[in-house]
């Protein structure tokens, strides 16, 4: 199977440095569409799905290769050999952050730099360290998955969106979960949730920036605190959008925050 067309993988802009658009659990690349027009003048904007995840190849889907996030992120690394990229910019959304971390840390020569949106190295709460969730927690909205899976959707995607005003975007959250194979979300699910990624913080040597939303359920503060004091030479931004998909929400801050990381005024 060809590496382009096993990922869905979309070429785009006018720039030589990549830009990679990570999506996160659940979503598809389509989600970018408000924010990466705006780098398509400076950038090669790469844009792709993940096995099992919007227009993928789903009969590529390996339950042990996806057992871990280690499987996502030789989906990134295997895209970037086919594509012979170097230097780029890694725009990870939520588990995606972690997943781009253990791309970069593993090859570190295909990137120059990470931008992190809504990351979290652990969602559970571990001692002194405040992820969001008791593990019970988690395992209650696994089980929920497992048992009513529309339902599962119809109330995360409005709890991880927020902005009740403006419903469509959580209908489309909720629809892009409905989408997927439901064996693959429950196996994709279960390795983000469980995920811990705190090791691998200091094993990253690339500059990144963390971009926390306001009000988020999936990431709260504390997690984007730990992240900025662990991953060295990181930057920290807290966004006024609120909720965890502000490349959806509020595509123009996203868009204004990663411009004035990139191209810093002189």
């Amino acid at each position: 199977m060809d590496i382009l067309q096993r990922n869905n993988v979309t070429l785009l802009g006018e720039g030589i440095q990549p830009m990679i658009f990570a999506h996160g659990f659940g979503c598809a690349q389509h989600m970018w569409r408000d924010v990466w027009p705006a780098f398509s003048k400076d950038y090669r904007i790469v844009l792709f799905d993940y096995v099992g995840s919007g227009g993928s190849d789903i009969d590529s889907y390996n339950p042990e290769r996806y057992a871990n996030l280690n499987g996502y992120a030789q989906d990134i690394l295997d895209i970037c050999k086919t594509l012979d990229l170097k230097d780029a910019v890694l725009v990870g959304h939520s588990v995606s952050s972690m997943i781009g971390i253990l791309a970069a840390i593993k090859e570190p020569s295909f990137f120059k730099e990470l931008i992190l949106i809504g990351p979290s190295p652990r969602y559970i709460n571990d001692g002194n360290y405040h992820g969001g969730f008791e593990k019970a927690d988690i395992d209650e909205l696994l089980q929920t998955m497992e048992k009513n899976f529309t339902g599962w959707a119809n109330f995360l995607a409005p709890a991880m969106m927020k902005n009740q005003d403006r419903p469509g975007l959580s209908e489309e959250l909720a629809e892009s979960f409905c989408s997927v194979n439901r064996a693959i979300a429950k196996q994709f699910a279960g390795v983000t949730f469980y995920s811990d990624n705190r090791r691998d913080l200091a094993k990253l040597k690339h500059p990144s920036l963390i971009m926390q939303c306001t009000d988020d359920i999936i990431a709260p503060l504390e997690v984007g605190a730990y992240l900025h004091e662990n991953l060295a030479g990181s930057t920290f931004r807290l966004m006024q959008a609120t909720g965890h998909c502000p490349h959806m929400s509020a595509p123009d801050e996203t868009i204004q925050i990663m411009k004035q990381y990139l191209q810093p005024l002189t």
